[in-house]
Order: C-alpha cells, then structure tokens, then sequence
C-alpha cells in the first residue's frame, strides 16, 4: 500500500503567499504542479474551477473533461469533490483529466441555457454574406428567448467606429449589452453574468463573423466547460468560404453546429410545453437558408 500524503503544509501569513482576510488558503494541485492560493470563504466548485483557469489555463485542454478532487487526510488519499462542497478550512485539491472521451450529447433546456447576439451591427450590413437573412433568423431567436425566460447576452465590436445593433433586432429585455474591441464575447462582465446566473450549462451563439468572433467566442466558453450551440443559419462572414471552413473546425472540435429551428423546438421539447403555441408561431414559416445550401 502506497504511504499516505503528508498533510498540507501551513502557508505563511502575511505577504507573499499568504491569504487575505475573509478567504481561505488553498493549494491547487494541477499534473506534477502545485500552487498556493486562497479562494473566498464559502467558495464552491465553480470558483474553484475558476481559479483552476486562471492558474493553469495555458496548461488545459480545452477539449478534456475534468474531475475535481479534494484530499482527505482520513483516508490519506484524494476523493472526488462532494457534491455541494464549500471552502471552509484550509485544504488541498486537484484537476484530474478523464481518460475517456465523453459525447457531447447537446441537451437544451430554458433553465440551463443563455443565448448570446454577437455583433449584429450596421456597418456590417452591405459586407456580411446574406445579412439580410442572419437579422431575420436572429430576431426569431431573440423572439423565442423572450417567450421562454432565457438570458439574452448581446455585445457590439467598437460600436463608436461601426455602429449598434441594427434596428430590426430587438433588444427588449436582454440581460446585457457590451461594447468590446476583443474578437471573443468572452468579457469580465459577460462571465461576471454568468455567474449570476445559477446552473448555466449551455450558450446557443449567433451573430457575426464565424470565422472570427463567434469562433473564438465558441473556443474560449468550451475552455470553460460551457457548451456551446452555434445557429448556423443566424452567423455568417464575410466570405462564404471563411464562414463554411469556420463551421466546420467548430464542428470537429465537438461545438454543436444546429440550426434556429432545432434550437427552438429542442427547448420546449414537447407538445405539452405551456410555450409551444407560441415558438410554433415563431417557425410556421420556414427559417431563410441563408445561403448554407449554395456551392461556396
């Protein structure tokens, strides 16, 4: 039987590495690395990965699935992470990779899901390949979110230089709008929202350029253990061929490529659903194929 592991050493107080007042000292544990930190008394598993993040992130594979473990001292030995763990005391603790690959198996539903409207602005308009038909499929997604209470995320790139969202979407009781010059969505305050919501497990992600925006927004959620549904008949580019490449690495990369009705019906997902009615209002007319048909 392998010798049990030493306890975790006591870190010094003040300075270094030390933990401020109201958080609590905690050695994160990542391959053959260790690093002492402190985390929020009371802090959970999401902060925890978090933290993982912003201490490991050039180290993790974005594509991995992870366990978080803790070590026990009663039985010498790392456990899996109980559920419902909070940081009470000083403790130590781990990001172990599967070894297996797990299917992405792209479940939706209200309660879990936010949506996020990337960069839909008016000086895209006469560059961006079937605009016209992003804008309508858009609205049509903004629409079901509404009927279905879920969160709206919406960001415009350098708005003072290219203008807001463009009028023919509308942004009636979205949850956040952002100016940003960075590609990705992926903001302070956007994850800031995030973590205000509880339980969010997917992103269904539209808007423009596939190419640019929506797939380094894509890459850096799927980093963060989010899911992510891109409607492909809601992005485009400003070439076909960028727009058609981008979908494609997106989809070997395990991203979910869907389209607006699938999205919508997935999240009522049943006849009996009080909201029905409604989303099959929305697509009794057929969603604009948007050029996903067309050669490139």
């Amino acid at each position: 039987m392998a010798a049990a592991e030493p306890a975790v050493p006591a870190l010094p107080s003040g300075g270094g590495l030390g933990a401020p007042s109201g958080t609590v000292p905690v050695l994160f544990c990542f391959s053959v690395f260790a690093r002492p930190s402190a985390v929020p008394h009371g802090a959970g598993y999401e902060l925890l990965i978090q933290k993982f993040l912003s201490l490991y992130g050039d180290q993790i594979d974005m594509h991995r699935k992870f366990v978080v473990q803790l070590f026990a001292e009663e039985w010498g030995q790392y456990v899996d992470l109980p559920k419902g763990f909070t940081v009470s005391e000083r403790c130590k603790v781990r990001l172990v990779p599967l070894q297996i690959q797990l299917t992405t198996l792209g479940n939706l539903t209200p309660s879990s899901t936010v949506f996020f409207c990337c960069d839909m602005q008016e000086r895209f308009r006469p560059a961006i390949k079937y605009f016209g038909d992003i804008i309508s499929v858009g609205q049509r997604l903004l629409q079901g979110a509404r009927i279905l209470g879920i969160p709206v995320i919406v960001t415009e790139q350098y708005p003072k230089g290219l203008g807001s969202t463009v009028q023919e979407i509308d942004l009636t009781g979205v949850k956040l709008v952002l100016p940003k010059t960075k590609f990705s969505m992926v903001l302070p305050e956007v994850e800031a929202a995030l973590a205000e919501i509880p339980g969010v497990r997917s992103v269904v992600l539209f808007g423009v350029e596939t190419h640019v925006c929506i797939q380094q927004t894509a890459l850096e959620l799927v980093g963060r253990g989010i899911e992510v549904h891109i409607v492909a008949d809601a992005t485009s580019s400003r070439s076909m061929m960028d727009r058609m490449f981008a979908l494609e690495r997106l989809a070997r990369t395990g991203i979910i490529v869907t389209t607006s009705e699938a999205v919508l019906l997935q999240l009522v997902a049943d006849k009996d659903h009080p909201k029905f009615k409604e989303i099959q209002n929305l697509i009794k007319a057929s969603a604009p194929e948007s050029g996903l048909l067309s050669k490139v």
